[in-house]
């Protein structure tokens, strides 16, 4: 069984590399390797824009969704919680460091809304 998994594993790979191949030789958009660093900075901006602190690309307004801001921080604290002794140093301490200044960000704008 291990031995047809990983060979179709090989097979996809293969056919997933010649097909980023044609892609640039067309001259076609090639997304970029997916790796953790790069997915957690997504839902940092994702965060980010729900916080209200950069515009929202798609309407360009600056936009404020606390409750959407708290699900994509938890979300963050869970893949911390869940990744805890499989990530590389780098990794672990810029997820350290995101979900400090997250979590800042939004205790102060939950302040905010307390003072109103």
């Amino acid at each position: 069984m291990d031995e047809l998994k990983k060979k179709v594993d090989e097979s996809w790979k293969e056919k997933v590399e010649k097909e980023k191949v044609e892609q640039k030789e067309q001259g076609k958009f090639v997304p970029p390797e997916p790796d953790f660093k790069f997915f957690i900075t997504t839902l940092t901006l994702q965060a980010s824009i729900a916080l209200g602190h950069i515009p929202n690309p798609s309407t360009n307004k600056t936009e404020e969704d606390l409750v959407q801001a708290k699900f994509l921080i938890d979300t963050l604290g869970m893949l911390q919680e869940k990744t805890r002794g499989n990530l590389t140093e780098e990794e672990s301490g810029l997820l350290e460091n995101l979900l400090y200044e997250l979590r800042t960000a939004y205790l102060a704008k939950q302040k905010v809304g307390e003072v109103k």
